[in-house]
């Protein structure tokens, strides 16, 4: 497979993916380029393995915890949503629910964050989160447990003492 039909064909995916890790959508634009750009330079290679989307999945997933993990950044993510679809909802609750979870989001460490959308969001199992991660599967049952304890404290109103990385 060439690079320009990987991009056509799993490029929106790599950004929704790459959205729900950032909670913004031009963070996730960014986080995608600067992964295809990595993934570009050893196409070569990755365009001859079986399955070139979870070789880019992990650059992706890679390079944000990297991106969160730097403590020069100042840039932080914005608590804004593009439109979604209309429901019976009324919108401020939407609006209201949504900016609550971003909230949530953004106090978990970039690996718990990690770890919680590549199981929820994504659908993998413990193995394949390792996998991607480059963790063990008891360390991701860790950052899984800890950040939904957190999650769940955020969205209860209750204070955790351990703030993220």
């Amino acid at each position: 497979m060439e690079f320009d039909e990987y991009v056509a064909a799993r490029g929106r995916a790599l950004e929704r993916y790459a959205y729900v890790l950032t909670g913004d959508p031009q963070r996730a634009q960014d986080l995608v380029q600067t992964a295809l750009v990595k993934a570009y330079r050893r196409w070569r290679h990755v365009g001859r393995i079986e399955h070139p989307d979870a070789y880019v999945r992990r650059i992706v997933t890679t390079t944000y915890v990297d991106w969160r993990r730097r403590r020069d950044s100042t840039e932080q993510p914005v608590a804004e949503f593009p439109d979604g679809p209309a429901g019976d909802a009324d919108p401020a609750e939407r609006v209201a629910g949504r900016d609550e979870m971003v909230r949530a989001l953004a106090r978990l460490t970039p690996q718990q964050r990690a770890v919680l959308v590549l199981r929820h969001y994504e659908g993998y199992d413990d193995a394949a989160i390792a996998a991607v991660l480059g963790c063990g599967e008891g360390t991701v049952r860790t950052h899984a447990s800890r950040g939904a304890q957190r999650l769940r404290a955020a969205l209860l109103g209750t204070h955790l003492t351990e703030e993220p990385r």
